[in-house]
């Protein structure tokens, strides 16, 4: 998981700086009409026409570079992709995600384990979805909901997997 997601994520940095390039040489190659985009994107936002080419101008003659990746692309340093930092997240919730089911696998009776397994899955996903509420500062009830939802649509369907393929349980 957190391989996949360090790689993900280069990917998008990657991306980000071919198009940081592209706007460079944008802005060496054409930097009347790279002006004029500015200016423009600024008009789109409410700006009139004159206060819009001057804060293109200044914005231009402060860090070009910057303010064309700002308003054109989307990026900026609070935006800007963190590799390692995602693996690791990744690999923490991973860890943590799985911490609790196997927990349940340890300690459920045989018997009972894959209504055990199912049925905690749950609650933790609810859990998943209050503290990532808390966290979000969004609406718990839609969080819990939504991340039970798409849980369970998970599961199902690796039970159905599972039954096509033949794999049986117990």
């Amino acid at each position: 998981m957190a391989v996949g997601e360090y790689v993900s994520v280069s990917s998008q940095s990657d991306i980000e700086k071919a198009d940081l390039g592209r706007e460079q040489q944008d802005l060496e190659s054409n930097p009347a009409e790279e002006l004029e985009e500015l200016t423009t994107a600024y008009e789109k936002r409410g700006l009139d026409k004159d206060l819009a080419k001057q804060v293109a101008l200044q914005l231009t003659n402060k860090n070009a570079l910057e303010a064309h990746a700002k308003e054109e692309l989307g990026i900026n340093e609070i935006t800007k992709p963190h590799p390692f930092q995602a693996a690791m997240a990744s690999a923490a919730s991973f860890i943590s995600g799985g911490l609790f089911p196997f927990l349940v696998a340890l300690f459920a009776p045989i018997k009972y384990m894959v209504f055990c397994q199912y049925g905690f899955a749950i609650v933790f996903l609810a859990l998943s979805g209050v503290i990532t509420a808390k966290m979000g500062g969004c609406a718990i009830g839609k969080s819990m909901l939504r991340i039970c939802f798409w849980g369970t649509m998970a599961m199902l369907t690796a039970a159905m997997v599972g039954y096509i393929f033949g794999v049986k349980t117990g």
